[in-house]
């Protein structure tokens, strides 16, 4: 990143010096550019306390503030995140990413601590983002998250649509809306949102899988098994590996179908039982373990 104040110009490494750069500002510079180069080592706090000293030394240099930022989100300190980036912005309040950033960030500590006070906190800084930048999309895309919280559904439809609209080949746009449209029962929305997300997902990414997963849903309210049974054995081939339980799902469905997969449910089932009922997994799927074993029993397998 090229740092820049009114009197010098850098970039990593050097600096050139412009007339009437006092010595603070030259030295903060300094720092910040050793930080950058900890930064890069992975030396983190290191790069910390030279970012903390420049931001000191030359408080009004917001560039300063979100390197330091940027290394407090790569050690997932979000508060730190947040208040680093409130001094930002007021700094340079036209800076999208500044507001964007730190919405992200309160957003975090919101899923922690679970408090509507804290998701209402985030939500400004997003609309203030959306203010400085219209076209910013992951601004709208946050927001809906926010409005979901909240329990503004409309609102987070709609924040949703446009996050899609202003980038509509960012494929994990379109999963968060489809289950929102899920959830309030509007499937054929649902099943358009996924049908247009599925077409700018990469063939392995976990956006994709969890596209399919949530088709086979689809179908599933809409009574629609074979459109079912063909999503999920789609996601099976994207992310089965990862995800043992479409393992469960697939099986469970080929033994309900009619008439019943029996051999292909018994041996998805099978190779859930394999991945997900033993050792440190069994726990989180004692329920799905125990229905597998009573269907297989059931399907006359071993």
């Amino acid at each position: 990143m090229k740092l820049s104040t009114l009197c010098v110009a850098v970039t990593v490494g050097f600096v050139v010096l412009l007339n009437g750069c006092s010595r603070e500002k030259i030295d903060a510079v300094n720092l910040a550019n050793e930080g950058t180069l900890l930064k890069k080592q992975g030396a983190y706090d290191a790069a910390i306390d030279k970012y903390e000293a420049a931001s000191q030394l030359d408080p009004a240099n917001h560039e300063i503030m979100y390197m330091l930022a940027t290394t407090y989100r790569k050690k997932e300190e979000w508060e730190k995140v947040a208040s680093t980036l409130a001094r930002a912005t007021q700094v340079a309040p036209t800076f999208a990413t500044y507001w964007y950033e730190r919405g992200y960030a309160l957003v975090q500590v919101a899923s922690k601590s679970k408090q509507q006070s804290a998701w209402e906190e985030a939500k400004e800084p997003l609309e203030k983002c959306i203010q400085a930048d219209p076209n910013f999309a992951h601004c709208y895309f946050e927001l809906a998250l926010v409005e979901l919280f909240l329990d503004n559904e409309q609102n987070a439809l709609d924040n949703y649509s446009k996050a899609i609209q202003h980038k509509p080949d960012e494929a994990t746009f379109y999963a968060p809306l489809a289950d929102l449209y899920l959830r309030l029962d509007y499937f054929d929305q649902a099943k358009g949102v996924l049908t247009e997300g599925i077409k700018f997902a990469s063939d392995e990414s976990k956006s994709k899988f969890n596209m399919y997963v949530l088709l086979a849903n689809v179908s599933q309210f809409q009574g629609d098994m074979a459109g079912m049974v063909s999503a999920l054995e789609t996601a099976n081939k994207i992310g089965g590996k990862d995800n043992p339980e479409i393992l469960f799902n697939l099986g469970s469905t080929y033994a309900v179908m009619d008439p019943p997969k029996k051999s292909q449910a018994i041996q998805m089932l099978k190779k859930f039982q394999a991945r997900a009922c033993k050792g440190g997994k069994a726990t989180q799927y004692k329920e799905q373990c125990e229905q597998s074993m009573a269907l297989i029993a059931k399907l006359g397998g071993p």
